[in-house]
């Protein structure tokens, strides 16, 4: 009954949207027309009831919909083969962020908030799991807590094993995993890479679910009793992922300021799109962090080997054969992000190359098994990554009147406001309304703006050629002793700034002058506020690129611990900690005896019993005392694992304050700022010290 309203209900307004769509209107009524817009979705705006926020929905659509058509029928005629070329790939780009627009909503308007399904009280109910640590040059240090930390999951043992799966096939890692007594597998070649390294375990394991952490990516006690029971409840369930938790910073947030304070890059997907993905049936497995049922597995021959994103490419094979996914939202495992930029645009671009293979190889909208929304839910993940060239577009467009006076959009400056306006500021508002906890405004056209140039020519040569490139494992774990520019990232971006600083200085002087060049000073002033914009994201682009030095291996966690100090002198003193890594603590300082008594060991006190760790002083004064943990027995470290980074609550935190479109605007300035200050205070301090060295040398 429910459906049959809603069809006819559809079909009643849809000559209404029609109406609203292709109705044409001079600039004046434009404008009065889309201020109305503006005002009602402000007015709608105070109700914050989800049935209010699908109806502002449909009105950014129909507004952003009315936009694209009056483009496509009335501002495509050009006077120049040039002015064509220019003008039919700036309406591509805007067609394809109206596409990219639609397609978020849909996975966004209705995201599904999963809670725990609880395991049975009968233990001899539930599934035996195989958990994965799959290796191939990462360092021991990164892996080994990986590991013990799944040795603490709360799960019934008999029904756990652990294997380490070594592609590096390093004596170490047999050694490690020996005295860790967990499973080691490697084999002869390293075909497939990490998905051929995951078939070859599943041949030698027997588990009825497969767990996978990447080497880096640290599970809580909970995980298993936090996903598992789902599984039992649905018989037809293949995936449960979770999301990709990172402890420490990447580097947008380590190079500025203003994202140390707001939802980092990957939030969004691990909020809202999952878990609209998840009403959808359509989530995507992430690689890791995730647990799949072995026999869907099987079904479709193991991990997906056609593509480098093998991940998402065989949760697309498990969907197709009718297997269902799902997503909870909950951090139970945490991961070390990409250090340097460089090393995340890597990665991001074999994530690009991959969707790319899997838009060709196995495109979504194609072939039999899925529905229509988990087609379009993961077209619109395909389609993500091709943002490189419709975000190059945007960045340069302004010069081409700025510079060469080529009218790529054939109206006059007050029509494109009056059209443009309202299609950009409702999917703003929106989108800051829907999203406004997991993505803040703006700040995606910094993170799309710094991989825009470098995703050009891989996701095109991929589209011709799918087979081209290859798997490239993304390096974690790494320090940064001097704190540099890495220019060669960004050299387009700067390249592209310097052109589009002249080509305001020319439309400023044009603009004054415009008697003389005889230009409209309207249009010009257009010009120079879209340049003015794209200088501004091109240059917090470029200061992600300023690296601060990473000299801590291990990240510090805050955490309230009752600890005892034990003394050389064999004095012992009650203290609480303060925060605690996986290489020292820092303790309140509980009298002034450190002065003239050497710390020995430090123990922690723990429900489950004391953890007592040897330590050598680093630091100490009257507040605090900053202690290095020395060498210690695995079991030791596993019970160390447990209490920084295995706690259930170890990355629960409160979600981030309501976006503010115009405050994070000005976070974004505040970046590009401290670009240029920090930088002349660097310069002014080599200097100074040069001036010293020469006068000491004299």
């Amino acid at each position: 009954m429910n459906k049959l309203l809603f069809s006819l209900l559809l079909l009643l307004l849809l000559p209404v949207a029609l109406l609203v769509i292709v109705t044409p209107l001079d600039s004046e009524k434009q404008y009065i027309f889309g201020l109305l817009g503006i005002g009602m979705l402000f007015l709608l705006g105070l109700n914050k009831s989800k049935k209010v926020s699908v109806i502002m929905v449909v009105m950014s659509i129909l507004m952003s919909t009315r936009y694209i058509y009056w483009r496509a029928t009335e501002t495509l005629h050009f006077n120049s083969t040039i002015e064509a070329v220019l003008g039919i790939g700036l309406f591509a780009a805007e067609l394809y962020v109206w596409v990219i627009l639609l397609l978020g909503y849909l996975q966004t308007t209705w995201p599904l908030k999963r809670t725990i399904e609880p395991l049975p009280d009968d233990m001899s109910l539930w599934p035996t799991v195989d958990i994965y640590v799959p290796s191939y040059n990462e360092s021991l240090d990164v892996v080994r807590d990986t590991v013990l930390a799944a040795q603490c999951i709360d799960y019934p043992k008999d029904k756990l094993k652990i294997y380490v799966l070594d592609d590096g096939k390093r004596d170490e890692f047999a050694v490690f995993a020996a005295d860790a007594g967990v499973g080691y597998i490697t084999r002869n070649d390293n075909r497939h890479a990490k998905a051929g390294n995951l078939n070859h375990a599943l041949t030698l394991t027997k588990g009825e679910l497969i767990c996978i952490f990447d080497c880096d990516h640290v599970a809580t006690r909970a995980f298993l009793q936090a996903t598992v029971g789902s599984f039992l409840k649905e018989e037809r369930l293949a995936l449960l992922q979770t999301p990709h938790y990172f402890y420490s910073p990447d580097p947008f947030e380590r190079n500025l300021s203003a994202a140390r304070h707001i939802p980092n890059e990957g939030a969004l997907f691990y909020g809202p799109v999952q878990q609209g993905n998840d009403n959808w049936n359509a989530t995507f497995f992430c690689g890791s962090c995730a647990v799949i049922r072995r026999v869907a597995l099987e079904e479709i021959g193991g991990f997906a080997v056609e593509t480098v994103t093998e991940d998402a490419h065989t949760a697309l094979k498990m969907q197709r054969l009718g297997w269902n996914s799902a997503f909870l939202a909950l951090p139970l495992a945490a991961g070390l992000a990409t250090e340097r930029l460089g090393l995340h645009v890597i990665q991001r671009t074999r994530w690009a190359r991959g969707m790319t293979q899997i838009f060709r190889v196995d495109n979504p909208l194609f072939g039999r098994g899925l529905s229509w929304p988990q087609r379009l839910c993961y077209l619109n993940a395909m389609l993500h990554f091709q943002y490189g060239l419709p975000r190059v577009i945007f960045l340069t467009a302004p010069m081409a009147y700025l510079l060469f006076n080529q009218n790529i959009i054939a109206s006059s400056a007050s029509m494109i406001f009056a059209y443009m306006l309202p299609h950009l500021l409702m999917s703003v508002y929106i989108n800051s309304r829907m999203n406004g906890r997991y993505r803040y405004a703006f700040w995606g056209e910094i993170y799309e703006t710094v991989m825009a140039f470098h995703l050009v020519i891989p996701t095109l040569l991929t589209l011709i050629s799918p087979k081209h490139g290859k798997f490239n494992v993304t390096d974690k774990g790494g320090l940064l002793d001097n704190g540099f520019f890495d220019f060669n990232i960004v050299k387009p971006h700067v390249i592209v700034v310097v052109m589009m600083l002249a080509g305001i200085v020319a439309g400023i002087v044009r603009a004054v002058a415009h008697n003389y060049f005889g230009v409209d000073p309207k249009v010009m002033a257009l010009n120079i506020g879209w340049g003015c914009f794209s200088v501004l994201i091109l240059l917090a682009a470029i200061a992600v690129a300023k690296e601060t030095r990473q000299v801590r291996k291990t990240i510090r966690i805050d955490v309230a611990l009752p600890a005892i100090v034990h003394y050389a002198s064999g004095i012992s003193v009650r203290t609480t900690t303060v925060d605690m890594s996986m290489g020292g603590v820092k303790l309140v300082t509980p009298d002034d005896r450190y002065q003239h008594d050497v710390i020995e060991e430090v123990e922690i006190l723990l429900q489950s019993g004391a953890v007592c760790i040897p330590v050598s002083l680093i630091d100490a004064s009257d507040d605090v005392i900053r202690l290095q943990f020395g060498e210690m027995p695995l079991s030791r470290r596993r019970e160390l694992v447990r209490v920084v980074l295995a706690r259930a609550d170890a990355w629960i935190e409160p979600p981030h304050p309501k976006d503010r479109p115009l405050h994070s605007l000005m976070g974004i300035v505040r970046c590009v700022f401290e670009l240029f200050y920090h930088t002349w205070k660097e310069r002014k301090a080599r200097r100074r010290s040069a001036k010293l060295n020469k006068g000491e040398a004299a």
